[in-house]
């Protein structure tokens, strides 16, 4: 689908009042290109713990964002597949980039004095690692695994555990995503939602899920949180 220049989209919202300090960021699809280590560590986890036969990535995909746990629950899927998914997860870890601007972009913030966390449907302990792997870690005050709160997206609480982790109210933060469950956890935990693109997905639905902004490249965030805008 064509998209207008401007660096944001920004659907008919009531102002938030405040300037933004806080950017809370999924992981999968949003700072990392992870799709094709998940595809190869899904399609081995499937063959050892279900059998012979395609995997259905391509459902699993459509529950990105959720942890790996409940989305076997939600497809009818052994439980036993976690092992080997998140086994052959690390082994290919290396293979796993961040997005073209991720990097830049993320430094800016922090240069700008922007306050940022990872809320994640990866476990916190694998999210962390990847993050040290790449290099841009120590760039996040916090990174929060869904086994980390008591409900995982689409519920608010990573959102709000991130946001009380920071020290940021609701209205002075965002929410970045790339999939309807990283919306609706924002939404409901009172923040701003950015919907993301650059990750290639079915990005009508992303859009049909009424997110607040929509950012078409990574870089395109600073346009909200510019220099100076934090005490």
């Amino acid at each position: 689908m064509s998209h207008p220049p401007s660096t944001l989209e920004v659907d008919t919202v009531p102002a938030r009042p405040g300037p933004i300090r806080a950017v809370v960021f999924d992981l999968d699809g949003v700072v990392v290109d992870s799709s094709a280590v998940m595809r190869a560590a899904f399609s081995v986890a499937y063959a050892e713990a279900v059998g012979p036969g395609p995997a259905p990535f391509e459902e699993y995909n459509k529950h990105m964002g959720r942890y790996f746990p409940d989305i076997m629950r939600l497809m009818g899927l052994p439980l036993e597949m976690e092992e080997p998914f998140v086994r052959e997860s690390y082994r290919l870890a290396h293979q796993v980039p961040l997005f073209p601007g991720v990097r830049e972009t993320l430094e800016e913030l922090r240069e700008r004095g922007i306050r940022m966390a990872i809320a994640t449907g990866k476990s916190g302990p694998r999210a962390r690692s990847l993050l040290d792997l790449l290099g841009v870690l120590h760039l996040f005050d916090h990174v929060i695994g869904s086994d980390e709160v008591p409900r995982p997206k689409p519920a608010p609480d990573i959102v709000l555990r991130a946001l009380d982790l920071l020290g940021v109210p609701p209205y002075q933060a965002m929410m970045v995503g790339d999939a309807i469950t990283d919306l609706t956890s924002g939404r409901d935990a009172g923040v701003t939602t950015v919907a993301t693109t650059w990750h290639g997905g079915d990005v009508e639905a992303l859009l049909a899920a009424a997110p607040d902004l929509v950012a078409h490249k990574p870089e395109e965030l600073l346009a909200h949180c510019p220099a100076g805008s934090v005490a």
